[in-house]
């Protein structure tokens, strides 16, 4: 434990010493200069003195992690970008900086002549980076946050992290293809968030008035039981069940009870995209030889040369394997700021072009919440990877 304490209290050093432009070598014969910034929230000054040192020596909070994370994936990404005749200079900036936070650099107008925003942010952030967007005609790459924020409007949004909207777009439309005439449950508990997912399928169930699959809605609440979801099942025909919850303790009951009648009822169980994080799917003998599916915009089997390159550089400065977030933040730096240097003109024109793919493919398209604008509200990935879970390991799927 304490070996892993050194190693996170360097990174952070490391990072601190990094709040500052750096170039990437390279001649230029252009003259032109991109400007980039990365942002992520990591509370440098909360978790530092004004000696730098940890102010709390026992412990590094959790919470910075992911964007500790973040930040050396995209760290690795400058250090191996390869841009003969192109100079790159790139700034990281904490969010949650007490001297200079987010809203105090828009309004001294510190970072207006960006040419690219590349963010792990959420909430708040989102919104004020992608007001910034609007208003100085900058491209915003969110990479992780899996949410609009109600942003409308705003051609200069790019959303990595497909929205939940578009995750129950994919189960629909797989479900439709190869199961239209299933039986099929969605069975969720009581809640918000609850209602919005189940109003989803039901307006794409409804679009054009006649319903196309035979969807049955159950609400999974205290009295639920393994014996109340069996009578619901036909053990001659396969049942396709939709966990309708963000909800871990749901997740959790309703795959205990599919996993004690599968053997007698075929049974296939699609989970929503969060899932793939809880930690019941990683116990490689808790559901024996039962898949559990999910959805999910990222997908690396870390076979290929970029992620052994990645692999390789984390294990060389950090001593340890890069989490899905040191990869997400190598990618988005890597990808944009390739693109942004090939197309500093037409960038948004080029989300899609297949040779600057790292890990991911992607399939950026402009949404329109309302049919009759013209402008988009903004762009989103919308590649989602059927992902199966089985024995604590998870592999692509074709289909459900």
């Amino acid at each position: 434990m304490k070996k892993i304490l050194q190693s996170l209290v360097f990174v952070l050093v490391i990072i601190i010493l990094s709040l500052q432009s750096f170039s990437q070598k390279a001649p230029v014969k252009s003259g032109k200069i991109f400007r980039v910034g990365i942002f992520a929230p990591l509370y440098l000054d909360s978790i530092f003195n004004a000696e730098g040192k940890l102010k709390n020596n026992l412990e590094l909070p959790r919470f910075v992690k992911p964007s500790i994370d973040f930040i050396n994936g995209a760290k690795i990404a400058l250090d191996s970008l390869v841009m003969p005749n192109q100079l790159v200079n790139t700034h990281i900036y904490d969010t949650k900086s007490k001297l200079l936070p987010l809203d105090q650099l828009i309004k001294l107008k510190k970072i207006d002549s960006l040419d690219l925003i590349i963010g792990s942010v959420k909430d708040v952030e989102f919104k004020q980076l992608a007001s910034l967007a609007l208003s100085k005609n900058i491209p915003f790459i969110s990479s992780t946050y899996p949410n609009d924020g109600g942003v409308t409007a705003n051609p200069f949004l790019v959303i990595i992290n497909s929205t939940l909207k578009s995750h129950c777009e994919a189960i629909y439309a797989n479900i439709l293809q190869n199961h239209g005439k299933g039986k099929i449950l969605l069975i969720r508990k009581k809640g918000a968030q609850e209602d919005i997912i189940a109003s989803y399928f039901k307006a794409m169930n409804e679009a054009d008035l006649k319903p196309k699959l035979n969807i049955q809605t159950i609400i999974l609440d205290s009295i639920f039981s393994t014996a109340s979801l069996q009578k619901k099942l036909d053990s001659t025909h396969q049942s396709i069940i939709i966990g309708a919850s963000l909800d871990e303790n749901f997740s959790s009951k309703l795959t205990a009870a599919c996993y004690e009648l599968h053997q007698y009822y075929p049974i296939t169980l699609i989970g929503m995209p969060n899932w793939d994080g809880f930690r019941i799917f990683t116990k490689k003998d808790l559901y024996t030889d039962f898949p559990v599916y999910f959805t999910s915009p990222y997908y690396n089997a870390r076979w290929d040369n970029n992620s052994k390159l990645l692999i390789a550089g984390y294990g060389e400065k950090y001593k340890g394997k890069p989490s899905d977030m040191v990869f997400k933040g190598f990618e988005s730096t890597q990808r944009f700021i390739k693109l942004l240097t090939a197309f500093p003109n037409d960038f948004l024109s080029h989300l899609n072009d297949t040779p600057y793919k790292v890990f991911s493919e992607y399939n950026f398209r402009p949404v329109f919440l309302n049919k009759e604008n013209k402008v988009p509200d903004y762009f989103e990935n919308k590649h989602l990877y059927f992902i199966k879970i089985l024995n604590g390991a998870t592999t692509r799927a074709i289909q459900f």
